[in-house]
């Protein structure tokens, strides 16, 4: 008799990827909830095995992320925001530059003429400043009169932390309850897929970000001590783009010179701008990724830019949000399937099948 229960269940996958697609306008603020229950959750159970009563480590924790936003929204985005309107200020600067100091110097290197009208794309970039402020002031006016819309996003607002403290004060449980959903013996296979799968999004969404992080507070401090106006912005930026291999460290070190050189004129402070990109991509290679990361993700930097724009096109922000981490865990997945099909279970390391011994996480 054939065995219809592996169709029934890619079925049932299927039919679960359609509903989410479908619900993927309203899941946002469940997903963000989700991430940040999934990242404060180690705190907490540290927290517990220090004796401390769940709700109140949750609580402890709950107000760390608190005292992160408000930090973000006090301090951080209006200082993006002075160094936003700066740059914009100096963008004839960045032009006169481009006419006169880099296309001269391309010619002279390729030997040819590159016939480039700085002049109209510069007016027609300034004329262009007016009309982007006047459609974000038309989209803030429609938001504020579409009273269902600004009632929707002041809603999901709440809803965030409501979710995220009631996840963080159950997560310890959500485990158990998602195995005993399971037929009894799927629940090996099931605690090793959930113990490799928690790994692979440790990794990433806990040491990613933290190596993130860091970076942009390397290079802002560092381009600060150097005297860069654009310094904090040239940082985060680059901190933000290190998740793909040296995108972020490429893009960061040619805007910082770019911004220099207008800034400056001086040849010394390039190569201080150099000296602190250099500190930052030998902390990143050598300490920062090896420590906080490790190996155990393993995405090619294609597949990296391709999950994120296939995630983009598919559910928008959410998708953005989501690229990566599903990315990531989808190839531990693969290749569990493809170990189920074409065997391989005996070839796993003595580590991951003495995992199978103890309880699910």
């Amino acid at each position: 008799m054939t065995d219809t229960r592996p169709v029934f269940q890619l079925a049932l996958i299927a039919a679960a990827a359609w509903l989410v697609y479908l619900l993927a306008p309203i899941l946002t603020p469940f997903l963000v909830s989700g991430l940040l229950a999934y990242l404060g959750n180690p705190v907490v159970n540290r927290l517990a095995r220090w004796h401390f009563p769940r709700p109140l480590a949750v609580a402890l924790v709950f107000l760390v992320f608190v005292l992160l936003l408000a930090l973000l929204l006090f301090l951080l985005i209006p200082a993006i925001q002075t160094q936003v309107r700066s740059f914009i200020t100096k963008v004839p600067l960045y032009f006169d530059w481009l006419q006169n100091t880099a296309l001269p110097w391309v010619q002279a290197m390729l030997g040819v003429e590159l016939k480039v009208n700085v002049a109209a794309i510069r007016e027609a970039m300034l004329g262009h400043w007016g009309e982007v402020g006047d459609w974000v002031t038309g989209i803030f006016l429609y938001v504020a009169k579409s009273g269902l819309n600004l009632v929707g996003w002041v809603a999901s607002a709440m809803l965030v932390p409501v979710v995220t403290f009631y996840l963080l004060l159950d997560w310890d449980k959500l485990p158990a309850r998602v195995l005993a959903l399971l037929p009894p013996p799927q629940h090996v296979k099931a605690t090793l897929l959930a113990r490799e799968t928690d790994e692979v999004l440790g990794s990433f969404l806990r040491g990613q970000l933290l190596v993130m992080l860091s970076l942009a507070t390397i290079y802002s401090v560092g381009l600060t001590l150097v005297g860069l106006d654009l310094a904090l912005l040239i940082g985060i930026l680059t901190g933000l783009l290190s998740f793909v291999p040296y995108l972020g460290f490429i893009t960061g070190l040619l805007a910082a010179v770019i911004a220099a050189w207008v800034q400056f004129h001086d040849v010394m402070l390039l190569l201080g701008v150099g000296a602190v990109f250099l500190v930052g991509q030998v902390l990143e290679s050598f300490w920062l990724t090896p420590k906080l990361v490790g190996n155990r993700i393993g995405l090619h930097p294609v597949a990296v830019i391709f999950a994120i724009m296939a995630g983009g096109q598919l559910f928008g922000f959410t998708g953005v949000l989501l690229a990566l981490p599903a990315a990531a865990v989808l190839k531990v997945w693969l290749r569990h399937l493809r170990e189920f099909y074409f065997g391989g279970a005996a070839d796993r390391p003595v580590r991951k099948r003495r995992a199978l011994r103890r309880p699910p996480p």
